[in-house]
């Protein structure tokens, strides 16, 4: 085999390869939107229009912590307790905010000599 033929062939692997992690890629970005687009009909069918204004407000100043609501608000409708309340009022969703932020919340201990 020449040279030219060998890099011919290292090419063509190599291209093939960039096609596939750019097919793997392309999946992955479709699973994350299929993902997000079933979270945002969930969060629809969960809340009112005041919670998810609510939930847009808390996401704009801590993403994490709205991404944690949901996959909570998520897991309490799948475990069937959220099932008389859909969708939810903003006074309970207000609450239910407390509970979880308090869950977060880090007990601190000062310990003196």
């Amino acid at each position: 085999m020449s040279n030219d033929e060998e890099l011919d062939s290292i090419r063509r692997r190599r291209l093939e390869e960039l096609k596939q992690q750019a097919a793997q890629q392309q999946i992955a970005e479709d699973q994350q939107n299929e993902f997000e687009s079933k979270k945002y009909q969930l969060m629809r069918k969960i809340l009112s229009q005041e919670g998810r204004q609510r939930l847009e407000n808390i996401r704009m100043v801590k993403p994490e912590f709205a991404e944690q609501i949901e996959l909570q608000l998520i897991q309490l409708l799948k475990s069937g307790q959220l099932r008389g309340s859909i969708p939810l009022p903003d006074d309970a969703f207000k609450k239910l905010l407390e509970q979880i932020s308090s869950m977060g919340r880090k007990k601190e201990f000062n310990i003196k000599k």
